[in-house]
């Protein structure tokens, strides 16, 4: 791959998705296209640009944009904010909408599921009031494969051992051969759907719980501050927003403030 292959590359990814790639991910990008070119029977990375400015420009540009997302997730992941919503968010939010029995959440760049998953099964473990309620899980990705598999519910055996406790499994999973399958009740409980964050989003309901955990750190700046405007005017004044460990709305937005009785990276709409 040249390094103007590369500029190319870098220039859809970000165009499509908001994604900015850095100088050093060369090998990354041809180690993720590298299964687009097998599938197309093309030698390199120059002639599927070639094909890409010559015809079907459109679906390949997706094809290409999907191969680059990031897709790293699992079950509970990092424990402590699943903690701190099973111990203290979750009961906030259910004590302040008591009178309306319902709640609003939503999972962005979900991957291939696990993480709204977790949520559902964290809901029906820990929260049995909630079976009352009309409950609202949302998850989204930009990728459609992605979002077919994390519809399906199905884990191999590495996937599903990754932070998923033991009884869980055996409680709402069915072993099919080497892989895992979420029963049904629990996948009814998330709706999957096509969002690309960087873009224009659907009409969707003010949100009490908003989880974006991992994707912020690949954005660029003004993206950043784009997504988090957005996310402070869909987030209910006393809903919590979840970053990822490593990001923060630090010198990006006024808009919100840390919760600060809690370890994670919990915000709440600033007063």
């Amino acid at each position: 791959m040249t390094a103007q292959d590369f500029d190319v590359i870098c220039r859809l990814l970000r165009e499509q998705s908001g994604i900015s790639l850095e100088a050093g991910k060369e090998y990354l990008v041809e180690t993720r296209l590298a299964p687009v070119l097998y599938d197309l029977k093309l030698a390199s990375i120059g002639e599927l640009i070639g094909q890409l400015r010559s015809h079907n420009g459109l679906e390949l540009s997706r094809q290409i944009v999907e191969s680059l997302v990031t897709c790293e997730t699992s079950f509970f992941r990092d424990t402590i904010p699943f903690e701190e919503l099973q111990q203290s968010v979750i009961p906030d939010l259910i004590n302040r909408r008591r009178a309306q029995r319902r709640l609003n959440i939503w999972c962005a760049a979900s991957s291939t599921g696990q993480e709204p998953y977790s949520l559902a099964l964290l809901f029906r473990e820990r929260f049995p009031e909630l079976a009352g309620w009309t409950l609202t899980l949302l998850a989204s990705d930009i990728s459609r494969p992605l979002l077919l598999r994390a519809r399906a519910g199905l884990y191999n055996q590495v996937e599903a051992a990754r932070g998923l406790p033991v009884p869980l499994r055996a409680k709402y999973f069915e072993q099919q051969g080497t892989d895992w399958q979420l029963g049904q009740t629990i996948c009814r409980m998330v709706d999957f759907r096509e969002i690309n964050l960087a873009s224009m989003w659907p009409a969707l309901p003010q949100m009490d719980l908003i989880l974006v955990r991992n994707v912020m750190i690949y954005f660029e700046v003004e993206t950043k501050k784009s997504i988090l405007a957005k996310l402070a005017r869909l987030l209910t004044p006393d809903g919590y927003l979840l970053l990822g460990g490593s990001e923060t709305t630090f010198n990006l937005s006024d808009a919100f403030r840390r919760v600060s009785s809690l370890r994670s990276g919990f915000y709440q709409v600033s007063s």
